[in-house]
């Protein structure tokens, strides 16, 4: 067994034409501990159930297909970045991927010197997103200032958004009085209003619970469900 496989990043890749597969596992095992399966369901229950640094995903499988595939990794709350094969070329082909909660798409036939390049760089931006947070149902990534939604969807914060849910992230828990987040995420120019008002811009964009109102203590952050 080659040591190398040891500290290589695991790739999960779902494809299920034979003669593809073959060529591609030859040319990713040179980067990548690649695991590789054929079917949708297999799939979806080996991500369920180990974790691997990226995912690779033909858009036609038997079992589950590669769209319904992505959109079940997503609402299990699994962030590892996706990329989508297909052989369809169209805008809203893309989008629909894209849409699904796939990070990155690569039309069929592709270079694999392209394929490689799009690897890198979904498994370094992965790697410096760095830690998660699980908020209500969605998921919080503090570096990236993004929330993830039940369905992978992702939502952009500002900077005191990102700073405001960090805070109450930090200690899932406890209530935090409107003071106190005043001194932790805004500057010493805001007022105690402006705790309320980014609190409602979280909630606007994310779910009204996803931020919980103690009545005459404060906010605390959802529990993770």
């Amino acid at each position: 067994m080659d040591d190398r496989r040891e500290v290589l990043p695991r790739l999960l890749y779902v494809e299920d034409d034979p003669v593809i597969a073959e060529m591609a596992v030859d040319v990713l095992s040179e980067s990548y501990s690649v695991e590789h399966v054929s079917d949708g369901r297999i799939a979806k229950e080996r991500v369920l159930s180990d974790r691997f640094d990226v995912i690779v995903v033909d858009r036609r499988l038997p079992g589950l297909d590669g769209l319904d595939l992505v959109r079940a990794i997503r609402v299990a709350h699994i962030t590892t970045p996706v990329l989508l094969l297909t052989a369809l070329g169209s805008v809203a082909d893309r989008v629909e991927g894209l849409d699904a909660g796939a990070n990155d798409y690569l039309v069929k036939p592709f270079d694999y010197d392209e394929l490689l390049a799009r690897l890198r760089s979904l498994v370094r931006g992965f790697r410096i997103a760095g830690e998660r947070r699980e908020i209500g149902e969605w998921v919080f990534v503090p570096a990236s200032s993004a929330l993830y939604s039940p369905a992978g969807g992702r939502v952009a914060l500002t900077a005191t958004e990102t700073r405001l849910l960090s805070a109450l992230s930090e200690s899932p828990g406890h209530v935090f009085s409107r003071e106190e987040l005043l001194r932790t995420a805004f500057s010493s120019d805001d007022s105690l209003n402006s705790v309320d008002t980014y609190v409602h811009y979280i909630r606007r964009k994310s779910a009204p619970d996803i931020i919980e109102t103690v009545r005459g203590r404060g906010y605390r952050a959802a529990a993770p469900i």
